[in-house]
């Protein structure tokens, strides 16, 4: 859990703070944002916890199917599709979690009750919830795609970065002749 809670506080404090919000921030400020933000995460996962909501396997669970249904396509189809963009990735990234959090909402007991919801329980093809990700990652690549043949292909930097990242030795990085 420490580990979990170190990572979401500094991608918060890097990626949303200082990429997104101050850029000019010192390192001082950073480390002190990255601390208040695991703080209130540290205490946002404690009240969850303290809630009860459903047994460790299921948060565990909806965790992994919530990562592999936001990340898994983007990851994909961002290094091996050229034709991915941007714009794909992140609307592929929030159908996937949508899909993904719908299934859930509508299936497992608890989230039903917060939400609600009284009408009988109706499994898709007898898959749990706590496996709802199965759902998310095909709409998640499906949107990723389509979304990615209406809009403008990536421009050459980012195809070359992509390149790199793909194939390190074919697209002007650092050659690699050691043996596999």
């Amino acid at each position: 859990a420490d580990g979990l809670l170190l990572t979401i506080a500094s991608a918060l404090s890097h990626d949303l703070y200082y990429k997104m919000i101050d850029p000019n921030a010192s390192t001082a400020r950073r480390v002190t944002i990255s601390k208040v933000l695991l703080l209130v995460v540290a205490l946002m996962a404690a009240y969850v916890a303290a809630q009860k909501p459903a047994d460790i396997l299921f948060l565990v669970s909806a965790a992994f199917s919530f990562a592999a249904a936001a990340f898994f396509p983007a990851l994909v189809l961002g290094i091996f599709w050229k034709r991915a963009n941007g714009l794909a990735a992140s609307l592929g990234m929030i159908a996937g979690l949508a899909m993904t959090f719908y299934y859930m909402a509508t299936t497992q007991p608890w989230l039903r009750a917060v939400f609600g919801i009284t009408s009988p329980v109706e499994l898709w093809w007898g898959i749990q919830p706590i496996s709802a990700g199965v759902f998310g990652v095909p709409v998640g690549f499906a949107v990723i795609i389509l979304v990615s043949l209406v809009s403008p292909r990536p421009d050459g930097a980012t195809r070359a970065l992509v390149e790199g990242i793909r194939l390190p030795g074919k697209a002007g990085g650092a050659k690699d002749d050691r043996p596999l």
